[in-house]
């Protein structure tokens, strides 16, 4: 075991206390360190000692929790979890460490599979996870899935050496007395917890036998709903080992026809690229991930996102009715409609809580919302802490010098005081009613109320039930109210009430660095009215049980569902007619379906589940039966819930109204509850920034200030550097979903959280200054000319005012602009804009933005990405390389880079594929380029004709950024511009 160390995976601060001789420890594998390295010795171990003890010779100070014992002496087991005979802890970590590797080594899952079947939007999806034990002794299997949040659990089992062992899903009530009984004995009850914006996390872990197989499914269904033009289906691939065998498939069945499908995932790199494979038809699609253990494939342990983005065909029409084993979904979203003009009022929170951040982005997104509204729309600005403040006294169009004027006002919006929502509220109100009252409303227009806050109120009126009554009363169902919640600090059940009351819908804003774009989207949402006053009508004699039929609006980019049950006695031809206004006009859709033809497309086993369209029926029934028990109080609350939890027990799923018990072997904690989260005010997870180095499965999160990726303390050294407190507060923390052990403190014992010592000498001459020559940096921009590999063209922006047209091709739909800071020498902002495609990637310092359809996607810098979509594939490595590519076109890349001379970087590749039309700041130099002798003083010197203009040109040596950190010196030909 040449260059073996015990490495120590936690935030390890010693007291220099030399201790000499040997000592043993339950170890199976080396693992990361931070700063602390013990080599292990290569000398054999002393016989009769069994070969799962290593040998350790320390030549480092260290101080032990236990004292070492004398020859022959025996010492008690520590219960910390080890199964070797004598062990000595080290301030408990040895014993995370054995846990750790035994979970990671001795329980191994050998097949983990994803099939997803998505039916005419409806997703039935199956995890399976195949684990054995290799130990010989029993072990702890945990089985976790995140799911998304709008999914229903419907079922899931162990199956154990052949028995058995099911989810019952009970009403709440009932299974609350087990539930109460697990938190009496202080275990963990609840099976599902919020971990994410969108997701849930389903997590059961039971005990294995030696050799023992286990298989766990999860079962979960849900509706995959239409914003923005898209349907999309999260999965989550996160085995958290290396497994055998891997495989994941979707199944895609669309009666209407698919007009667009493109996926994306954060695990897939280049290696796993021909483990994807996507076939496609006219109304199907199949997408298949299957790496290989004999392509190498195998090899890394995947974790994180798969997503699968569609849309399907439609025409301005009634829209689809689709009939299967009795019952009908009737699918809604015509194309071709006007948008309708609106009058919207933005009624902004600028309490002392949202200093800070929340207003900077708060401000960043209002501008950028005044700048998407329409000449024919109408609009104010109400600002409110303690006070209410509104930009002006009535709606104004939203002519080019009033968004001008509002966007200067917005930027001026500053935090503090308190928080008067009821005031505000009313406030908007009045001035709708105003302009309604002199006319100044168009015929047909759409009124909304957008309400952004982080906070509860705390001025004037705070009863949150009188605040909602009082809205309500004013806004007398003559509006629309949306409600945005900022943060977690806001009572989202409060925002939610007021929001359905009123016709309208709640929305979490999440703290993070795109919490920006959360705002734009959520406005891009409801800024295109298409319809209002939406009804359905089908004759009595054909159907039963429909679901809700009537809307108060219909956005562009969104869909309305419709489900029922056919009667027994049905026609064979089911009709429907849908209602609405326009904006001067009432207009009647029709549509139908004929009820055989329909059973026949349903019948393909490999695309559909049994019965699935019954199922989507009680599936959405459940959900909007919860969103109006909202609103309702008494009687109507209660038939409402009755109604609810009948279905939700009848068809097997997991809702705030039921709880699925989950039973286990006997002599374990016999049952476990799974219950569905709701949306509450606070949140213990995702509050952490985009591009945060907080770790978010350990808790380790104080790594980065304490110790750099070279294992160097920042900052002052020696024992007067302090550490956080917080990383202790309940314990050492391992690797990821290691157990929590305590740190305990022995009376007496000198401190154990000081920074190891530094040796005097080491530490003079850490503080010499040398002096040294500047390092090389790297240029703003490096172009490889076509057909010129050696002479590289590096150019330096010194003058640059405003946004810069980079490169411009129409022919090949590229257009490549930025932002150059010349006092900090980088780029603020890169945007290559894609014009085939309508798509938009712009690249800041903070994150990757993508744009399409009006739909905003923020990704991290060095988070793998792999994006696939009819004319582009889209893919990110670890170093943070964003490459923007498609057969025929010129490749188009962008870096974030931390060398010297850090800031955005651009690279192009296949640039021979540029047409004559190519022009630009950076463009002209693909023209023809005429490159004069060098000067006779200077050989280093040349001059650089372009489009008539001369450069001058110095041959420089310069570090060389497109394949990343820390780059290679190269000699190329320098240009200012």
């Amino acid at each position: 075991m040449p260059n073996s160390h015990l490495s120590l995976t936690q935030y390890m601060f010693l007291s220099p206390a030399k201790v000499h001789g040997t000592f043993t420890v339950c170890l199976s594998e080396a693992t990361a360190v931070f700063g602390l390295e013990i080599p292990i010795s290569q000398k054999p171990p002393p016989e009769g000692w069994d070969s799962k003890h290593v040998l350790i010779h320390s030549p480092l100070p260290l101080k032990f929790r236990s004292n070492l014992l004398a020859p022959g002496a025996k010492m008690k087991a520590s219960g910390l979890g080890c199964t070797c005979g004598i062990t000595l802890v080290l301030l408990s970590l040895l014993a995370v460490l054995h846990a750790t590797t035994a979970q990671k080594n001795d329980i191994s899952i050998y097949s983990f599979t994803v099939d997803s079947k998505v039916s005419s939007r409806f997703a039935h999806t199956v995890v399976t996870s195949r684990v054995v034990n290799r130990a010989e002794t029993v072990q702890e299997a945990t089985f976790q899935v995140e799911l998304p949040k709008r999914a229903f659990i419907t079922n899931f089992s162990m199956i154990i050496e052949g028995v058995t062992y099911p989810g019952n899903i009970k009403e709440k009530a009932a299974a609350q007395e087990q539930y109460s009984a697990a938190v009496a004995r202080g275990e963990s009850a609840g099976l599902v917890k919020a971990t994410g914006r969108k997701t849930e996390q389903f997590q059961v872990s039971v005990n294995v036998a030696p050799a023992a197989k286990v298989t766990f499914e999860l079962v979960y269904e849900e509706l995959l709903k239409r914003q923005l033009g898209v349907y999309e289906l999260l999965l989550k691939v996160q085995p958290q080992q290396l497994v055998k065998h891997l495989q994941m498939d979707i199944h895609i069945f669309e009666p209407q026809g698919i007009s667009f499908l493109k996926t994306e995932s954060t695990f897939m790199t280049s290696e796993l690229a021909n483990a994807l494979t996507i076939s496609q038809n006219k109304t199907k699609a199949h997408i298949q991930f299957k790496p290989q253990k004999t392509a190498g494939q195998l090899d890394k342990v995947l974790d994180g996102n798969f997503i699968v983005r569609y849309d399907v065909n439609r025409t301005l029409s009634g829209g689809s009715i689709q009939i299967e084993n009795g019952y009908f979904v009737h699918y809604f979203a015509p194309e071709g409609l006007p948008t309708i003009p609106k009058n919207v009022i933005f009624v902004i929170d600028k309490s002392g809580s949202m200093s800070g951040r929340k207003i900077q982005q708060t401000r960043e997104a209002l501008i950028k919302i005044l700048d998407d509204l329409k000449p024919n729309d109408q609009f104010n600005l109400i600002s409110f802490s303690g006070d209410v403040t509104h930009w002006k006294p009535l709606l104004v169009p939203a002519s080019p010098e009033n968004v001008d004027q509002a966007k200067r006002y917005a930027a001026n919006i500053e935090a503090h005081g308190g928080t008067n929502i009821n005031d505000a509220m009313l406030t908007a109100v009045r001035l709708l009613q105003s302009a309604n009252q002199k006319e100044l409303l168009s015929d047909g227009s759409v009124s909304l109320i957008i309400l952004l806050t982080d906070g509860d109120p705390t001025v004037g009126e705070t009863s949150p039930a009188r605040i909602q009554k009082n809205v309500q009363k004013a806004i007398d169902g003559q509006y629309s109210l949306f409600c945005l919640g900022f943060g977690f600090d806001v009572s989202y059940v409060f925002l939610e009430k007021l929001a359905l009351d009123n016709g309208g819908l709640a929305r979490r804003i999440y703290e993070d660095s795109d919490s920006a774009l959360q705002l734009q989207d959520f406005y891009q949402e409801v800024a295109n009215p298409l319809l209002t006053a939406v009804t359905f009508e089908y004759p009595d004699n054909a159907v039963d049980k429909v679901s809700q039929d009537n809307f108060r609006l219909l956005f562009k980019g969104s869909e309305i569902v419709v489900v029922g049950k056919l009667r027994d006695q049905s026609p064979d031809v089911l009709s429907a007619k849908v209602r609405g206004q326009l904006h001067m006009q009432n207009i009647t859709f029709q549509t139908e379906s004929s009820v055989a033809e329909q059973e026949k497309e349903f019948q393909s086993p490999k695309y559909i589940f049994h019965s699935f369209m019954e199922r989507l029926w009680a599936y959405l029934t459940i959900q909007q039966l919860l969103e109006q028990m909202v609103s309702a109080s008494g009687a109507e609350k209660q038939a409402l819930e009755t109604r609810a939890l009948n279905l939700s027990l009848s068809y097997s799923f997991v809702t705030p109204l039921t709880s699925m018990v989950v039973t286990k072997p006997e002599g374990e904690q016999r049952s476990e509850v799974a219950e569905k989260p709701v949306e509450t005010s606070h949140h213990s997870f995702s509050r952490f920034p985009v591009g945060d180095t907080m770790h978010r499965k350990t808790g380790g999160i104080y790594a980065d200030s304490v110790l750099t990726e070279r294992r160097g303390y920042r900052g002052q050294a020696g024992p007067s550097r302090r550490i956080p407190s917080d990383p202790w507060r309940d314990g050492l923390r391992g690797p990821p979903n290691a157990p929590l052990y305590p740190l305990y403190h022995t009376p007496g014992e000198p401190d154990m959280m000081l920074a190891p010592s530094i040796p005097g000498e080491v530490l003079q001459e850490r503080a010499k200054v040398t002096s040294s020559p500047a390092p090389i940096q790297a240029p703003p921009v490096i172009l490889m000319l076509p057909g010129q590999s050696v002479n590289r063209l590096c150019v330096d922006i010194k003058h640059s005012q405003g946004p810069m047209k980079l490169l411009s091709d129409p022919d090949q739909g590229i257009e490549v602009t930025g932002q150059y800071e010349t006092e900090k020498a980088q780029f603020s902002w890169i945007e290559v804009t894609l014009k085939n495609l309508q798509l938009q990637v712009r690249a800041s310092p903070e994150h990757v933005v993508v744009t399409q359809n009006r739909r905003n996607s923020a990704y991290k810098w060095k988070e793998t990405l792999f994006s696939m979509m009819p004319g582009l594939n889209m893919t990110m490595d670890k170093t943070g390389l964003l490459l923007l590519s498609s057969a025929d076109k010129v490749t188009v890349g962008l870096l974030p880079w931390d060398g010297p001379g850090e800031g955005l970087r651009l690279l192009l590749r296949d640039t021979d594929r540029f047409s004559s039309h190519v022009n630009g700041t950076l463009g002209q130099f693909y023209q023809d380029v005429l490159w004069g002798p060098p000067t006779e003083a200077d050989d280093s010197k040349r001059t650089l004709r372009v489009q008539g203009r001369d450069y001058s040109a110095t041959r420089l040596v310069k570090l060389d950024y497109q394949e990343g950190s820390p780059g290679t010196e190269i000699s190329c030909w320098s240009v200012e511009l």
